[in-house]
């Protein structure tokens, strides 16, 4: 008897938290912030679940409301509860990724921070239609278009299209490739020039 009332307790539970977990998930799966530590997860699902069950709450205020029967409005409650956590992910990840609140709150002089993983990642971003220049081991330089970069100095690779290798007075294109795979490991410094136009 014991055992059907704890697991009864237990799917509730974890009915209410999940929307939370599943807006976690959006979150870091949408970003390049890195996965915390565990309980650092947790707190960040406990937040979300948080937010996400009183957004609900009030959906199925106003729908019970509206249709006059709050019974039938529980009745899609989970379901709710789910699409809520997603929008609320969605949410989440276009404001982490777009710097929009940091921007607002660095003009209020509340902050100097961006909502970006890190330096690195907030320079690509704010250059991302720039040609850059990768100084790599070895004094070598490639200018060229970056069509795609690693989220992390240490991790990843550069894609470069309309590479040109760069001498001291001289540009060589590389002809006959369409783009070119740089590790990140590889680059010791890393340029960004003119807007590119259009």
């Amino acid at each position: 008897m014991d055992i059907d009332w704890a697991s009864g307790e237990i799917v509730g539970v974890l009915t209410f938290l999940l929307p939370g977990f599943v807006a976690a998930a959006v979150f870091y799966s949408l970003t390049s912030h890195p996965r915390p530590g565990t309980f650092d997860r947790v707190v960040v699902a406990l937040i979300f679940t948080v937010v996400g069950q009183t957004i609900t709450k009030f959906c199925l205020l106003a729908l019970s409301s509206a249709q006059g029967k709050l019974a039938a409005a529980g009745t899609w409650e989970a379901a709710l509860s789910i699409v809520v956590a997603v929008v609320l992910g969605l949410l989440a990840s276009y404001i982490s990724n777009t710097d929009s609140l940091h921007k607002l709150l660095r003009q209020a002089g509340i902050t100097r921070e961006t909502s970006y993983p890190s330096e690195w990642y907030s320079a690509f971003s704010r250059h991302r239609d720039s040609y850059v220049v990768l100084h790599l081991d070895g004094q070598r330089r490639l200018l060229g278009w970056p069509e795609e970069w690693p989220s992390h100095p240490a991790d990843g690779h550069f894609r470069i299209a309309e590479g040109e290798w760069l001498y001291d007075d001289r540009r060589e294109p590389i002809e006959g490739v369409a783009s070119i795979l740089i590790p990140a490991g590889e680059v010791e410094m890393v340029e960004f020039l003119e807007v590119r136009q259009s």
